[in-house]
């Protein structure tokens, strides 16, 4: 059957038989593995405590995008506390959880940290039920821990308003995904000849075709490609974050799989797509690298300086990349703090030096890190 006889590739005679070609992808895996390799060298000279600060910062980001890309916008704060939490890293008060926020980083946490267990259809059911703890995606109830039942028709990605809507992709019908999320199960768990790297980017392609849940096909298909990154890198800590790349080239993504859906089993250009922005994934690492280096040099610096709980707070939230501009009613917003109080502790870090008033001018005036 040619790819000109049916819609979607699911529907082709030799589904799923996913076939590439290795030549045109071996530039593009080199890349991968010499950033992989890079970043690798740097990590191996910071010491622990700054590889689990690293390592943080990585899971953080994975999670808050990995949401986003759904639309949905986690706290940064509450993932950051659950995560640091969970990891038994020290990063002072923590942030109150919710527990959806709970969710998503167990999901994400057990898909690297326990990378070597086999993947399960009971805990691929864990991770659904996790992501949906009230049972309800928005305002609609779905079925949760389950296979979705197709009972309101078929399970379509689709875009516009109603009346108008366009059919991006139709999944395989419901009354075949236990046989199908059998063999891709097996698949996953199984010694395949394909790269590592390559089999997690098969991975993720293949699990968000089946879309085999009524919501939160989309994370648990990264969460799944994390997996398999994870066992690729050998190693359950993670350092950069695939789902933050995503995010960034988000409507590439929906795209290059809109085409790949509609396409051949031959899934090069998705591969091809997948590793570029892999290795720009690694190679940004790097700067999450250089922002946990330079938290700690300045946290070094000013070790010695008596600093109250609130000003820790804020000058924290500078260094993790505080959006906007600072001033002195963000401070007494953030820090829950008077006006007057916000003033004060501003003042004292202006006249320490930890603090300079921006050069940009505006409506008021606004405090930046005195680097």
């Amino acid at each position: 059957m040619n790819s000109g006889d049916y819609t979607y590739v699911w529907q082709a005679s030799d589904w799923p038989s996913w076939h590439y070609d290795l030549a045109s992808l071996a530039g593009p895996l080199a890349n991968v593995s010499r950033a992989q390799g890079l970043l690798l060298g740097r990590l191996a000279d910071v010491g622990m405590a700054l590889r689990d600060q690293a390592s943080l910062a990585a899971l953080t980001e994975d999670v808050i995008k990995t949401s986003e890309i759904e639309g949905e916008r986690l706290d940064a704060g509450s993932v950051r506390s659950s995560i640091a939490h969970h990891l038994g890293v020290d990063i002072g008060a923590l942030a109150p959880v919710d527990r959806h926020v709970e969710g998503v980083v167990e999901m994400v946490l057990d898909a690297t940290a326990r990378c070597d267990a086999a993947l399960t259809r009971d805990r691929l059911f864990g991770w659904h039920a996790a992501l949906f703890p009230t049972g309800y995606s928005g305002l609609a109830q779905i079925h949760v821990g389950a296979f979705r039942d197709d009972a309101s028709g078929p399970m379509q990605v689709v875009s516009g308003p109603i009346g108008r809507q366009r059919v991006h992709f139709e999944a395989p019908p419901a009354d075949r995904l236990d046989a199908e999320m059998a063999r891709f199960v097996e698949w996953v768990n199984a010694s395949t000849p394909d790269h590592p790297i390559l089999k997690a980017g098969l991975g993720h392609l293949w699990f968000v075709t089946l879309h085999p849940f009524d919501d939160g096909n989309g994370r648990i298909a990264r969460a799944i490609g994390d997996l398999l990154l994870a066992r690729a890198d050998g190693s359950p800590q993670r350092f950069y974050s695939l789902s933050a790349q995503i995010q960034r080239e988000r409507r590439d993504y929906y795209d290059i799989l809109e085409r790949t859906q509609k396409g051949s089993l031959d899934v090069t250009p998705w591969l091809k797509w997948f590793l570029e922005n892999l290795a720009t994934a690694v190679n940004t690492a790097q700067h999450t690298l250089d922002a946990v280096l330079a938290k700690t040099r300045f946290w070094q610096r000013w070790a010695t300086t008596p600093l109250n709980e609130r000003q820790v707070k804020l000058l924290n939230c500078l260094l993790d990349g505080f959006e906007g501009k600072l001033n002195s009613s963000k401070w007494a917003s953030i820090a829950k703090c008077s006006p007057d109080t916000a003033l004060r502790d501003i003042n004292e870090l202006l006249a320490l030096g930890v603090l300079r008033k921006s050069a940009a001018g505006g409506r008021s005036t606004s405090y930046e890190l005195n680097e």
